[in-house]
């Protein structure tokens, strides 16, 4: 059977984490997407007082960011590969004792297991992206009841039009996503009703993002 995305496929983190390929496996464009999220979580009203949930946190692009702007603990990660945020974190950001590497957890299951409730703030970036549907359906609810102090989450996703929905589709950045393989595309109608349906008001952005991703905001 096929994973749903390659970084489920047995080995893929030990291989390229074997091959020094800490920053290539998620995405590359390191320092520009990092600026980019970086970007947009201030554009929303991150402040540095606020407490940041990273999901999806790879290799810590974001971290080297959000560390030095946050206050002190402020920041969490959670992600797929434990090891792939260690190696992140050893490589890139050792000399900066701002962050506890204890707040980098390995979640698979957005369970979120051993972040505190007093998160404000928690953007997953080119998380979704790569996930079928069902993962952002079951995530958003958890969200909700996980961290009741939560005031806004952003996400990114590929959209796809309704008449074109069940081909692959080529995005303005030149990436092609599809409606049942990594990189996934969604329904935009579908997206923004899950939303709503785990208790947040939702507003698609019309930024266009690294690789053609839109951003969605979803607010308590």
């Amino acid at each position: 059977m096929r994973p749903v995305s390659p970084y489920h496929a047995p080995g893929f983190f030990a291989e390229a984490l074997a091959q020094d390929r800490h920053r290539d496996i998620v995405g590359g464009r390191w320092d520009e997407t990092g600026e980019v999220q970086m970007a947009v979580l201030q554009a929303h009203g991150l402040r540095p007082e606020h407490h940041l949930l990273d999901i999806g946190a790879g290799s810590l692009r974001l971290g080297c960011k959000a560390v030095p702007y946050l206050d002190p603990g402020h920041y969490w990660a959670t992600d797929l590969s434990g090891a792939l945020m260690r190696r992140g974190y050893e490589v890139e950001m050792a000399s900066t004792p701002r962050l506890d590497p204890a707040r980098l957890i390995e979640d698979g299951e957005f369970a979120f297991p051993g972040v505190p409730a007093h998160i404000t703030h928690a953007i997953a970036f080119a998380v979704f992206t790569h996930l079928p549907l069902r993962f952002l359906e079951s995530a958003l609810p958890r969200l909700h009841a996980r961290f009741p102090l939560l005031q806004k989450l952003f996400f990114t996703i590929f959209l796809a039009p309704p008449e074109v929905y069940d081909s692959a589709l080529r995005q303005p950045d030149g990436v092609v996503t599809h409606p049942d393989r990594t990189p996934y595309h969604h329904r935009e109608a579908e997206v923004l009703d899950l939303v709503r349906q785990a208790g947040f008001s939702p507003v698609h952005h019309g930024d266009r993002l690294p690789r053609g991703q839109r951003l969605i905001t979803a607010t308590r």
